[in-house]
């Protein structure tokens, strides 16, 4: 997004790591829960400027180490199944782009897996055995074989795609096509060559989608303009049910320039992040019903619902700031300054430009990706507070995490 900007001091690494310590010496106790012995969780942070990827140990909440990637790292995404950590090099120019794949039970690079030009996003599907690369500069899609750690498979797009997202069923393959402002559908198949279903016009700078949990339907960004997709993907019919192909359900008219759509876990809303409108707008995803616009702070760009259902935090990217929205009341928390002794705030200061978010395994810690200042806003969930700032190397820009127990 080429109006993004820099705002407001810098957040030095010496300062984060004193802030680090004090906070770590105060709180630990309280907001932290004992773990077994083997229990391995961390955090991912690809830094774009850097060729790195920053790795935080959430356990004991400090860097564990720095591990050099690709061309320019963007994208990262963790194995549901697997304990393996994939990012995306993006690379520069005419050049290809690749995948570094990180054993996180090492915290090393074990294999690159090359791709095309352009790559930004990853996707994994539910059985942990094929990602999905969209390659920008090469109007195509990338089928990996995680396995054997090679590509299987390569279909061609629209113009400029942004994002493959897989289905929780695997059945289908949603591609956003920025520069040819439309959607490809394919039907996935595992590691064949995926077909061509439907291909739907009309949205305009299409960006961001979510699917939902059922795989019964797909909500796409149109970031080119006020607007969001709901695209009913196809089925196959049975006794008792229809078979249906994919067909455009509604265009939805949402704020100026939306973004990202944050999906509840139980699929029955999401919410999208309208960049140039300062405002979030929520829509139930069964009846496709614009509920609202509701004021953020200066360019909401991401949001993350907790796992309960209950409240969605919103990164402002032109502030320092995130704000938390309950779902159920339909209002921002009030901040800090308003909100009443011992109460959660609505309002939590972080570093300089957050954008990216991930909560950790439990849920007890948020982390912010914070663009500008270059460093990672660790949160308590409990208080909504912040609770350290991590330095990450330079222009950090997305965020994966990945807990397991070793054998």
């Amino acid at each position: 997004m080429s109006n993004r900007s820099k705002f407001g001091a810098k957040v030095t690494p010496a300062l984060a790591l004193a802030l680090g310590l004090l906070a770590i010496g105060g709180c630990r106790n309280h907001d932290f829960p004992e773990y077994p012995p083997n229990y391995r969780e961390f955090a991912y942070v690809t830094n774009g400027a850097s060729n790195t990827v920053s790795v935080f140990d959430v356990v004991n909440v400090r860097l564990d180490r720095e591990l050099q990637v690709g061309q320019n790292p963007t994208g990262v995404v963790a194995n549901p199944k697997r304990n393996e950590v994939y990012v995306v090099n993006s690379g520069s120019g005419q050049n290809n782009g690749s995948i570094s794949l990180i054993d996180t039970e090492k915290n090393a690079v074990v294999a690159t897996i090359p791709v095309h030009r352009q790559p930004y996003f990853i996707d994994v599907n539910a059985a942990g055995d094929l990602a999905y690369v969209a390659n920008s500069g090469s109007n195509s899609v990338s089928i990996l074989d995680l396995k054997t750690r090679r590509e299987v498979a390569v279909a061609g797009t629209g113009e400029g795609p942004g994002l493959a997202r897989i289905s929780p069923d695997g059945k289908s393959l949603v591609v956003t096509n920025r520069l040819g402002n439309s959607v490809s559908i394919f039907a996935a198949d595992g590691r064949a060559l995926p077909s061509i279903r439907k291909v739907i016009e009309g949205c305009a700078g299409a960006t961001d989608a979510v699917i939902l949990p059922d795989s019964s339907k797909a909500f796409v960004a149109c970031s080119g303009g006020r607007q969001i997709m709901a695209i009913a993907l196809a089925r196959s019919g049975d006794a008792t049910t229809p078979a249906r192909p994919d067909a455009l359900e509604a265009l939805l008219d949402v704020g100026k320039s939306p973004v990202h759509l944050a999906l509840k876990p139980d699929g029955g809303e999401l919410f999208v992040s309208n960049f140039d409108s300062d405002t979030i707008s929520e829509v139930v995803t069964g009846t496709n019903d614009v509920g609202g616009a509701y004021l953020m702070g200066s360019h909401p760009v991401r949001g993350l619902v907790t796992a309960d259902n209950a409240l969605l935090y919103e990164s402002n990217f032109s502030s320092q700031e995130i704000s938390v929205y309950s779902i159920d009341d339909g209002k921002r928390l009030p901040s800090s300054v308003t909100s009443e002794p011992g109460a959660a705030s609505g309002s939590i200061h972080v570093g300089d430009g957050p954008d990216a978010l991930a909560f950790s395994a439990g849920g007890q810690l948020l982390f912010a990706v914070d663009a500008h200042s270059g460093d990672v806003a660790v949160i308590r969930t409990r208080t909504n507070s912040l609770f350290t700032l991590l330095p990450t190397g330079r222009q950090p820009n997305a965020i994966a995490v990945k807990a397991f127990r070793l054998p």
